[in-house]
């Protein structure tokens, strides 16, 4: 183990004992830059007050709602995103649809995530994550040549740099990694 690695280790192992310990708010960790806190079952994360509330007296705004559900799903807590995304006001937006997508995907789900997907695509055609999201799908029923159809897509969008390719080009050459 190298130096770096036993470092990492030891701070991972250091939050999760801290985790363990503190009764709060616990951060989510994806392959993504989401640092939205996830609660308790039946609570949603406020931005405002930064504080988790109980999810029905909450008066959170839609996208708040949206961003949490993210976190959630990102945590996977995907029946609890989905119960959260029920409760958003506005269905009918990219990001809603594009949340929704993850995580039935994520629940095996592929055939209605991929529904999410194109109707979010059709939303914001400019929405490099939910390419990578429905390119994802795409791998993950053996249609490659689709899945390069999004990469394409997003490289249009936001070059071979930004992170939605990166991540789809890494699930094309290895599927493992979905």
């Amino acid at each position: 183990m190298t130096i770096m690695t036993a470092r990492i280790a030891s701070i991972i192992l250091g939050g999760c004992l801290a985790a363990s310990v503190v009764s709060g708010p616990v951060f989510a960790v994806g392959n993504d830059s989401s640092t939205t806190p996830t609660c308790k079952k039946g609570e949603i994360y406020d931005q405002k007050t930064k504080k988790c509330v109980k999810q029905q007296s909450a008066n959170v705004s839609d996208e708040n709602r949206a961003d949490y559900a993210y976190s959630l799903a990102k945590a996977g807590r995907y029946e609890e995103a989905l119960a959260v995304l029920d409760t958003v006001k506005d269905q009918n937006t990219a990001e809603v649809l594009n949340y929704r997508g993850y995580a039935t995907r994520k629940l095996g789900r592929t055939d209605e995530g991929i529904s999410y997907y194109l109707q979010s695509v059709k939303m914001d055609p400019q929405y490099a994550k939910v390419r990578e999201y429905l390119g994802e799908a795409y791998v993950i029923k053996g249609q490659l040549d689709l899945a390069k159809d999004q990469l394409r897509s997003i490289k249009a969008i936001c070059g071979i740099g930004c992170e939605e390719y990166q991540d789809l080009n890494a699930a094309i050459l290895d599927p493992s990694k979905i």
